[in-house]
């Protein structure tokens, strides 16, 4: 059930990262913000599973930590 759970929020992480970029959000390039939407979403997606923490399901989890990282990591490192 994990292994479906991570595909899942592989998917919600490329579609986050790819409207974000198309709606004009960001302006990192479209693989850039799917690469940093798919990495917050993994690093979200084992935090839950070792420790327990979440905002709910995986969906929304995905969802909440794609957001989060493309607004942490483009502000943090441009210039």
């Amino acid at each position: 059930m994990a292994f479906m759970a991570l595909f899942g929020t592989i998917v919600i992480a490329g579609i986050v990262g790819y409207a974000s970029e198309r709606s004009g959000f960001t302006h990192n390039g479209v693989i850039p913000s799917m690469i940093i939407c798919i990495g917050g979403a993994f690093l979200f997606f084992f935090v839950r599973v070792m420790f327990g923490i979440s905002f709910g399901s995986h969906g929304v989890n995905a969802l909440v930590s794609s957001i989060g990282a493309l607004v942490i990591v483009p502000t943090r490192y441009r210039k």
